[in-house]
């Protein structure tokens, strides 16, 4: 009895609304050329929803994921006056880029609890293994990686740079940087009410050498004599077309 009245009053309650991202993006496919000097990429979308939005903060974060790639950190210490590579942490995979954009602070969009079920931010997405036995800790040489890279540009925080209109429609813009790592970026999005993810969508922006590059690069990996050959060659005209160039300006 007390089952079904509590299934009649659960189906008299109005339902949660439902919350769905659609979204796109300016281009999938950026091409690196010799010419190439970053992209910038137009992230767009809207929530649809089945019913009246529900109550709460809304709020939105962007993030744009480049190929990962293991990475080893070194800690510097003075030893006899002489500063040396000490301690060192092997980090198993961290991105080549990473970019963040979001409505409001960081910190205030985002609860602890959804940052680690998701791993929106960078020092929750990168996983330290194989400590050496100098290292104290892996905490503080992720901290120097992150810090190091996004003085780089490789991590950009990008706070308050995601707009939202009307509660519905959201945009952002995120620059790549010229010197991208080959391969496929991830975009995720995240909705989130008061904290919390309550939708997510996932795209991806393909990154490849185009040309002449191209050309190269595979050269480089398929046939490696023929690369070399290829490569002494350009070298020797270069140093012949210089020493002319010397012996033009003398004369």
């Amino acid at each position: 009895m007390i089952r079904a009245l509590l299934l009649l009053l659960a189906l008299a309650l109005p339902a949660a609304a439902q919350e769905t991202i659609v979204s796109g993006l300016s281009q999938n496919r950026v091409s690196i050329t010799a010419d190439f000097d970053g992209s910038e990429i137009l992230i767009y979308g809207a929530v649809k929803r089945d019913s009246p939005a529900p109550e709460g903060r809304m709020d939105v974060i962007v993030t744009v994921e480049g190929p990962p790639t293991p990475v080893t950190v070194r800690r510097k210490d003075r030893v006899a006056g002489i500063w040396i590579n000490d301690a060192a942490v092997r980090v198993d995979s961290a991105p080549t880029f990473y970019a963040v954009a979001t409505t409001g602070r960081l910190h205030d969009v985002l609860g602890a609890t959804e940052n680690i079920r998701h791993n929106i931010t960078i020092d929750r997405l990168i996983r330290a293994i194989g400590i050496s036995a100098e290292a104290d800790g892996s905490d503080e040489f992720l901290r120097a990686l992150v810090r190091v890279r996004r003085a780089e540009g490789s991590y950009p925080l990008l706070e308050n740079r995601v707009q939202l209109t009307e509660g519905t429609l959201f945009r952002t813009d995120v620059a790549l940087p010229a010197n991208l790592t080959e391969g496929t970026y991830k975009v995720r999005m995240f909705v989130l009410r008061d904290g919390r993810v309550v939708a997510t969508q996932e795209r991806f922006i393909g990154v490849r050498k185009a040309g002449l590059e191209r050309l190269i690069f595979n050269m480089s990996r398929e046939q490696p004599l023929l690369y070399g050959l290829f490569a002494l060659a350009l070298a020797a005209v270069a140093g012949w077309a210089a020493s002319a160039a010397f012996r033009f300006v003398r004369s």
